[in-house]
């Protein structure tokens, strides 16, 4: 399951998260309010133009956003909640091509009550690049901005 990864990092919303395991999603690094996580283009991720389709670059981002809004570990009080998208921005900057190794490094910038603003850059390297999750990630792709409201878990 999406759970082992190369850094041992783990979150329980990845669980049952069919959609990032179908896609190969590996946690790099988790952190209160950060998540970096990284993915092989195939080919079946591809557009009729041969470049990565905008929507497998959403939904990536989209995952390091969720990754970073809400505890991989939650104590009791935090577990009674989840924290889901309430609008998301994403701006395209260059394509990306099968083969390449994408990564999202998603922050948060600004909390406040329920709500949460987070900033998630995506990056693209050549599959041979350094694979440390301390290495640099490529080139930026692009600009993600997560903004998040924390609901009741019903």
């Amino acid at each position: 399951m999406v759970e082992t990864t190369l850094s041992g990092a783990s979150h329980h919303i990845l669980t049952n998260d069919y959609a990032s395991e179908w896609m190969g999603i590996e946690v790099l690094k988790l952190d209160d309010g950060h998540a970096t996580i990284r993915m092989h283009l195939r080919q079946e991720m591809l557009n009729g133009f041969g470049m990565a389709h905008g929507g497998m670059i959403f939904a990536f981002g989209d995952t390091a956003f969720a990754l970073a809004c809400n505890p991989a570990n939650p104590t009791p009080k935090q577990a009674a909640n989840i924290t889901v998208a309430s609008g998301v921005d994403i701006n395209f900057i260059k394509p990306a091509f099968q083969g390449q190794v994408i990564t999202a490094v998603a922050n948060r910038r600004a909390s406040t009550g329920r709500s949460g603003l987070y900033d998630i850059q995506i990056y693209a390297a050549a599959p041979d690049a350094d694979s440390a999750p301390d290495a640099g990630h490529g080139e930026l792709i692009a600009e993600f901005r997560g903004r998040s409201r924390t609901i009741s878990k019903k």
